[in-house]
């Protein structure tokens, strides 16, 4: 793993968005989702009326693993070990203990993966799936990774399990207490 170590700002938040690890950018940038998948994964968001400084200032973002793992043999971003994803585990368990987060949006099937073990995307996007964590009742609504070098969500099915994904963010709850609701009332009942 390539240090620096991206984290993002602390923000107390019930929408925990996780990806796989940083790329190659972000160790400049500091933040993670800055550079092409964030283009791509704030342009998601967009179409479900959240702006890209919104979502980061009010939603807690992490990765998998904290450091880019470096290039592959076939020149793409290294997809992280058994043992690198173990390392970092113990940073986003705490994470997820101290927020208690009731939303979580697992972005990649590495991510996915964590959260909802042995499922391919196409039994996880576009769906709402209920999983206990830290003893909790919490939500995963589950994103195909936004990378230039994926093309699952520019086909079928994973084009309409992308929009079914986005429209299940927008009418569940927790996203909409975090991002719609100024008064902070919540606006309904869950949809999972």
């Amino acid at each position: 793993m390539n240090r620096p170590v991206i984290a993002h700002t602390a923000v107390l938040s019930q929408v925990y968005l996780c990806g796989q690890a940083p790329g190659p950018h972000e160790g400049k940038l500091g933040k993670p989702f800055a550079w092409t998948a964030g283009k791509t994964l704030f342009s998601w968001f967009q179409q479900i009326e959240v702006s890209e400084d919104e979502f980061r200032t009010r939603a807690f973002m992490a990765a998998v693993c904290r450091c880019f793992p470096g290039k592959g043999k076939s020149g793409g971003d290294r997809v992280p070990s058994k043992n690198e994803i173990l390392n970092c585990s113990t940073w986003m368990n705490r994470e997820i203990e101290i927020l208690q987060p009731g939303l979580i949006i697992p972005v990649g099937r590495l991510a996915i993966e964590v959260f909802l073990p042995g499922k391919p995307l196409s039994e996880t996007v576009g769906q709402c799936i209920t999983v206990q964590l830290t003893g909790r009742s919490v939500d995963i609504i589950s994103l195909p990774h936004p990378s230039g070098a994926s093309t699952w969500f520019k086909r079928e099915p994973g084009k309409t399990l992308l929009l079914d994904a986005l429209q299940l963010l927008k009418e569940h709850n927790v996203w909409r207490e975090t991002f719609q609701n100024s008064d902070g009332n919540m606006n309904g009942v869950p949809i999972c």
